[in-house]
């Protein structure tokens, strides 16, 4: 495992909860510091819409008609939460907050993460760990990120 910069940002979420971490540490012995914690209400589809599935006529002629599926709704929220804590780390880059930058999430999260990410984001991560740590409590993070057992 690559070492963990002083000042470094970690940023540990899902498509729920994300928690903002800063090294206090050193390289050697990390010390994870929370500075933010955002979360997002995001109920379950279910909950979001009660309209059925679509119809779609393929000929007038034939008489076909097929369902067209649901919107996710949850999944949906899920991306615009990544977008919203994507622009929240664009900012902390941009004003020198952020200069390396460790990204911690389950591969979804990290794809929709990735993908709103302006390329001087990019440039300043220094590792991805593709594991979903939200829930855990920040020793334990420090113990994934150094590879301590």
């Amino acid at each position: 495992m690559p070492s963990i910069p002083h000042d470094a940002l970690i940023v540990v979420g899902d498509g729920r909860k994300a928690l903002f971490l800063r090294n206090q540490g050193d390289e050697r012995f990390p010390n994870l510091v929370t500075e933010t914690v955002f979360e997002n209400a995001n109920p379950p589809s279910r909950e979001q819409g009660t309209d059925r599935p679509g119809r779609v006529h393929e000929a007038v002629r034939l008489g076909r008609r097929s369902a067209v599926d649901a919107t996710d709704w949850h999944d949906i929220g899920e991306h615009r939460f990544a977008r919203t804590i994507a622009s929240s780390i664009e900012r902390m880059v941009r004003s020198g907050n952020g200069r390396a930058l460790i990204l911690v999430a389950p591969p979804r999260t990290l794809s929709a993460l990735r993908g709103a990410f302006h390329p001087d984001v990019r440039a300043s991560i220094i590792l991805e760990v593709n594991k979903d740590l939200t829930r855990s409590p920040v020793w334990d993070i420090e113990k994934h990120l150094t590879g301590a057992n």
